[in-house]
Formats: C-alpha cells, structure tokens, sequence
C-alpha cells in the first residue's frame, strides 16, 4: 500500500528480491504490532504404513504380493520359456518309459508264445511235395501236442533224430503199437493200405521194406515225396519228446495259403 500523501504513479517500482520492510503501527491496545508476511512451505507426502493383517488372512498373501516388484519381462519371459521346456522334456520322458515297457512286453509275450504256443518256419526242400514246397512259410502249433498225442496223417515238425540241432517236417503214418511195411511203393498199415491217392505218380517210390512194429512212445514218420525223402525208412522211428508240434497253417505264398 502506497503511504499516506505519495502519488502511486511517483513511487518507484520495488524489486522483487528486495526484503519488504516490517512496518509497525500502533495497535487498539497501545502496543506496536508488527507484521510479517505469511511463510508457505512445500507439502511433503508421507506414506501410510501397510496395514498388517495376521497370520492365515486372506489379504495377508495379497498384500505381500502386491508389495513384491513384478519381475522384469525378460525375466519372465525366460522362466516361462525354462517350465515349457522342462514340461516337454519330462512328456518326452514319459513317453519313451512307456515306449519302452511296451517293448519289453511285446518280447515277452513273443518269448512265451515261440516257446509255448506257436513257431513260425519255413520248408527248405522238396521233400514234402506236393503238399509243401520249397520256401513255403508256416505255423507251427506247438500246444497240440502238450495236451494230446499225435495223429496218423499228421503233418508235424520234429528234430531229426540223428541231430537235433537239425528240424524236418514230414507226415505221421504209423503210431505206437502199428506195423507197417511197404511192398513195390505201397505202405500198409495193420494191412491196410495208406489213403495216399494224393501223391502223383512221378512221387512214389517202389521199394519194399518192413514190416517194423512201432515202440511206444514212437512214431513212424514219412515225406510226401517217397522217392526224395530222408525219413523213418532211413534213421529209424521217432520219440514222441522230438515232435515240436504240428504244422497247422501255410501262410506263404498267400496264393497257398491254407490250413491243415
């Protein structure tokens, strides 16, 4: 406020920094008032403490949390990326474990049923044509004979006798107790002779031998084709304990395929 009696346009302009002058006046009471210019300080924010909640509270977890630095996205990016590849390698893991059970039970299972149950072989020769050929493929049914005994007109596969490492397949024509012979190429059997209308002509043979009476536990054994044939006639009868099984199915060549 300009003083009393000055001209405000006459006043000289003050400078900002200039200290303004306290000016005392006399107050109602007689005493001298000073007055000051009001002081204004910055405001300074402080922040409220977390509020504490206890143990087991349901807000106590959030909070944590919340108060947690959210990690840098690199970061989780390269955590995320280290679980996907974690969980692929323990799928892949888990895989190969049950591919491998799966394998081991497979051999198992083919184990039992190649020393058991069934055999896969295959004819080399000529002896048993026309019934079988050379290269011909089969199943052999090894339980038949585990649960019975061997049929006259069977066709089974054995051990050759004079070498077991060695397998034949040939035809049962006489059992324990039988006699047998033959007379210019036909074999009697209990003097009956032999249903072998199936063996052609240029197959047979015409020797003679016998008659040989069959031991027990024994059979007499013989290929299809008499006059190309190393059997019974040759290297004796055979025990029951050398017939591997009985040759059930000819699978190969499909064109042949069939069952006996």
């Amino acid at each position: 406020m300009p003083a009393p009696g000055v001209d405000p346009a006459e006043s000289p302009a003050r400078d900002a920094t200039e200290p303004i002058a306290a000016v005392a006046e006399p107050t109602p009471s007689g005493l001298p008032y000073t007055w000051r210019p009001a002081e204004f300080r910055p405001a300074v924010f402080i922040p409220a403490e977390p509020r504490q909640h206890p143990p087991g509270h349901p807000q106590a977890s959030q909070a944590t949390e919340a108060l947690q630095p959210a990690p840098a996205p690199d970061v989780r990016v390269a955590r995320e990326h280290s679980r996907s590849l974690s969980d692929t390698l323990s799928r892949v893991g888990e895989e190969l474990v049950a591919w491998f059970k799966t394998l081991v039970s497979a051999a198992v299972y083919a184990t039992l049923i190649v020393t058991f149950g069934f055999q896969v072989a295959r004819v080399e020769g000529q002896s048993m044509v026309p019934t079988l050929e050379d290269q011909d493929r089969l199943i052999v049914n090894k339980l038949a004979y585990r649960m019975g005994s061997p049929q006259v007109g069977d066709v089974v596969m054995l051990y050759y006798p004079e070498d077991p490492d060695k397998s034949f397949v040939k035809r049962v024509v006489a059992e324990e107790g039988d006699t047998i012979r033959s007379v210019d190429g036909r074999v009697y059997r209990n003097e009956v002779p032999l249903d072998d209308a199936f063996i052609p002509e240029e197959y047979r043979s015409h020797d003679s031998w016998g008659p040989y009476t069959v031991q027990r536990g024994y059979y007499f054994v013989m290929g299809d084709h008499r006059n190309n044939s190393s059997d019974s006639r040759s290297w004796g009868q055979v025990p029951k304990k050398y017939i591997i099984g009985k040759v059930q199915v000819r699978w190969w060549p499909l064109a042949h395929a069939r069952v006996f």
